[in-house]
């Protein structure tokens, strides 16, 4: 043991110096062949340095002997198989440059594209044991897509009864006003149920959290605030704890100051403030505002916790008939629902740009294909000198390793590039803000040159030392055209076929894009400034002056010089809401084989003037109404009351609820794609309420720029509320615009991809018949000196480029129209087999690949026979 120690710190001995143990090696060797010399010369020997160095043996061999015994035999031969790729690769920089832009693109883009499914899908919360974070959810079994927020009694019971979960909380968010500064400052403020912090793992960074007594109703008040907002409300100031905040006319004590790394329950929450459970609001079970977050207990399982919760609500159900009997609670990991739907866009593009390596390596292979025929003479020569194949196959590869290295530390760059490019144009994506570079990426981009080097080097290298050495070394002096060309032509196919998958799923999204364009929303969200002003939840307990307050704003805001009309609305319009419900008329029997479900709205006065949505027949929603009044559109008229006119009916909701009484039926407008420019519109019915909760969006109809008044409205809000901010002024079409991001995103991606493949796929088709035209230059100036046209000869190669892209285009249709219905989901008015797209795509592809081919065509037609012969 103690001699293989030793053997190993004298080869790691021999790494750090040796220039001068070969020098001593050199000393030691001649020392040795002198004493040997001279010993032969005592014995009479006539010629003895001769006979010295017989007996001595071969030096050179003696020499490497010692070598292995104080070196790392297997480094030595991969240290030298690397400087011999690397002056390899120097003596060609066309080649190589041309292989590592083309790999760079290929590893970079996909690593990119994976930091950013690393980041949304692959890696966990940022809490501990996130895994084990769940959102519970509480429905009326007997009613459709019915609310989810949990009530603090109901709540309360199940932390009390539960038996899987380490605790459960709750929260709700609200926008409201810090006035403690200069200016009323705009906030989103969470309110919290006990154990919050407890139930995310994560303790706040500077301070404490709340204390029992600041959680009970008529305590102190005090706050936590987020990172951000310390940074920016008070300068990262080390001093904030116990310093103060005027939020909505109450002062609140800072306790603590949250670490910048926690970004839940929402991204923009600035304070978290205590939610009493013993507050008197709280107190009954048909108040529901929490979204409820639970912490499971190691080794539970969520379907256990299912079971478990059930159980629970059973029993309440019988111990609270009237409000917990038709309840079920639905369990869900917390991951899942952050990241919704967003993961089928990413492994969409995570798809695209495999293909797009692929492509890339397929291209590498071709031209390596090239490379090594150029070097059958060279491999013919070291293979007669005695070099084993293997050691061949293992320098061609470790070649081919130094470029997609090369390439994956450009890669890297470009990936580094490419996620802040991500995080623009993706902001609605869930968790985007933790896409980075970490070591994952590192190493997956790695682990991608390993695979490039494997899928771009191993068959050349192996086809190369195939050749017999006989054959090969006869054709010293010789250019050849390769035996087999096929291969290589196989190999361009492979990449036109690929390209057109990617060119056709690109064409599918810009063609649904266009067709969406096309589409009338029903309203005209042009000219229209949307906006909120910070409120307290708190102002609905008095319904009346609520309402009272917007509809006095909205009287004042018509009055503006450049305002047409003006409303609120609890989402913009056009923007999907989904509070879809059952409902019932109340005038007449029920049927009950038919149920009425509808999508509700709730605006104001004035809505469909401001939208600029035909009212058809009866009257809009009515100024000061005294009792609750709605309108429905064209849709719901005429699916659900065909016979008869639906003005005057009152339409109720299934079942009763206190906070939605039965409505009168005041007019039927025009259908609107509320939900969405992608969607028909669907029935719905306009409740009109000017508060259903204290910030609702306010829209206001100018009559030029909707941004110009935006100061003026300002200026104007404050005259009227003092203590309140005008935040999240957009302009409606910016609004709409957001809606379309992941879809955006996902067209522009894969668009260049798209174009990143057929630019790929052009440099095949032009490297491989450049490199046919190259070895045929004998035959071509043959061909011309025996007086073929120069043209024929053109066409000839031309020809020849536009039949293996028109095979390659023909194989990718089968691949595309396969591709296309894995699109389906998120195409709008255009098949997944466009003929329109299939006609642009190979278009498209074969002028690429003829204009490919042109160019050496050409210059094989441009030859001197003469000159090339006299050269040859």
């Amino acid at each position: 043991m103690f001699e293989s120690l030793n053997a190993f710190r004298l080869r790691i001995k021999t790494l750090l110096h040796r220039r001068r143990l070969e020098r001593d090696l050199r000393y030691e060797m001649a020392f040795h062949m002198a004493m040997r010399e001279e010993q032969i010369n005592r014995e009479g020997s006539h010629d003895p340095r001769a006979s010295a160095q017989r007996r001595f043996g071969n030096v050179t061999r003696l020499q490497e002997e010692c070598r292995e015994a104080w070196t790392f035999p297997s480094l030595e031969r991969w240290l030298a198989d690397i400087r011999y790729a690397a002056r390899a690769l120097r003596k060609k920089p066309g080649f190589t440059i041309v292989a590592i832009l083309t790999l760079t693109l290929g590893i970079g883009a996909n690593s990119a594209v994976f930091s950013a499914i690393n980041a949304v899908l692959l890696r966990p919360l940022p809490f501990p044991n996130g895994d084990r974070l769940m959102i519970l959810d509480q429905y009326k079994t007997k009613v459709k897509n019915s609310g989810n927020s949990v009530a603090p009694l109901r709540l309360a019971d199940w932390n009390r009864l539960n038996g899987t979960f380490e605790a459960l909380t709750g929260y709700y968010t609200e926008d409201v006003s810090e006035s403690s500064g200069t200016l009323p400052e705009k906030i989103t403020r969470a309110w919290v149920a006990p154990r919050f912090f407890q139930v995310w793992g994560v303790p706040p960074g500077f301070g404490r959290s709340f204390a029992p007594d600041e959680e009970r109703f008529g305590g102190p008040n005090a706050t936590v605030i987020s990172d951000r907002f310390w940074r920016r409300r008070f300068g990262s100031d080390p001093d904030v704890i116990g310093k103060s905040l005027r939020i909505a006319g109450y002062t609140y004590s800072i306790v603590g100051i949250m670490p910048a790394s926690f970004l839940f329950p929402d991204h923009d929450v600035d304070i978290w403030c205590p939610s009493p459970p013993d507050a008197p609001v709280a107190q009954s079970r048909e108040s529901t505002w929490f979204t409820v977050i639970g912490r499971l207990k190691p080794g539970v399982t969520p379907g256990k916790a299912q079971a478990d919760l059930a159980t629970v609500q059973e029993q309440l159900g019988k111990e609270y008939p009237k409000t917990d009997a038709d309840l079920a609670v639905r369990i869900r990991r917390l991951k899942e629902v952050t990241v919704g739907v967003s993961g089928r866009s990413l492994w969409l593009l995570f798809a695209s740009v495999s293909v797009l390596l692929l492509i890339a390596c397929t291209n590498i292979a071709a031209l390596l294909l090239a490379r090594t025929a150029d070097r059958e003479q060279e491999i013919s020569i070291r293979l007669s000198l005695g070099a084993s194949p293997t050691s061949i196959v293992r320098r061609l590869l470790t070649e081919v390793f130094l470029l997609a290295l090369a390439g994956s530390v450009l890669g890297l760059v470009l990936a580094g590039a490419a996620s802040d490019v991500l995080r623009l144009l993706a902001k609605n994506l869930p968790r985007v803000e933790e896409v980075r570079l970490d070591w994952t990426i590192v190493t997956y981009s790695l682990g991608c040159a390993v695979c490039a080097t494997f899928l771009c080097g191993l068959f050349p290298a192996i086809r190369s030392v195939r050749r017999t050495m006989a054959g090969n070394l006869a054709s010293i002096g010789r250019p050849q055209t390769p035996a087999r060309p096929l291969l290589q032509w196989i190999l361009v196919a492979m990449q036109v076929a690929l390209s057109v998958t990617l060119l056709f799923g690109a064409g599918l999204l810009l063609r649904s894009f266009q067709e969406l364009g096309r589409v009338s929303a029903g309203f005209d969200p042009s000219h229209v400034l949307t906006f909120r002003i910070s409120a307290s939840w708190a102002e609905t307990t008095d319904l009346t002056a609520l309402r009272r307050r917007l509809e006095g704003i909205l009287d004042s805001l018509r009055t503006m010089p450049g305002i047409e009309d003006g409303a609120t609305s609890l989402v913009p319009p056009g923007v999907p809401w989904q509070l879809q419900g059952q409902l019932k008329l109340v005038e007449g029997a029920a049927d009950p084989n038919r149920k009425i479900i509808a999508n509700t709205r709730i605006v104001s006065a004035g809505y469909f003037a401001t939208m600029r949505i035909p009212v058809l027949s009866g009257e809009p929603c009515r100024e000061g109404a005294t009792t609750p009044t709605a309108v429905v559109n064209r849709s719901f008229a005429d699916t659900y009351l065909p016979a008869s006119s639906a003005i005057g009916y009152h339409v109720d909701v299934v079942p009763p609820n206190p906070f939605f009484k039965p409505a009168e039926i005041l007019g039927i407008v025009a259908d609107a794609r509320e939900e969405g420019l992608s969607r028909e519109p669907m029935p719905m019915i306009y409740r009109c309420d000017s508060a259903p909760n204290p910030t609702p969006l306010f829209l206001v109809r100018t009559s030029g720029d909707p941004l110009a008044p935006a100061e003026t409205i300002r200026r104007k809000i404050h005259e009227i509320e003092p203590q309140r901010s005008v935040y999240d002024v957009v302009p409606l079409e910016d609004r709409l615009d957001e809606t379309f991001a992941e879809n955006r995103l996902r067209t522009i991606l894969l668009s260049f991809f798209a174009l990143t493949a057929l630019s790929l796929a052009c440099i095949g088709v032009y490297g491989t018949l450049s490199y046919f035209v190259n070895m045929r230059r004998r035959e071509i100036a043959l061909r011309i000196a025996i007086g073929e046209l120069r043209k024929e000869i053109a066409s000839r190669f031309l020809l020849q480029g536009l039949r293996v892209c028109l095979l390659g285009t023909l194989a990718g249709m089968f691949l595309a129209v396969a591709a296309g219905r894995g699109l389906s989901t998120v195409l709008y008015g255009v098949s997944s087999v466009d003929p329109l797209t299939i006609g642009g795509v190979m278009l498209i592809m074969l002028a690429a690949g003829g204009l490919s081919s042109l160019l050496p065509a050409i210059r094989a037609a441009r030859m001197q026979p003469m000159q090339l012969l006299r050269d040859e």
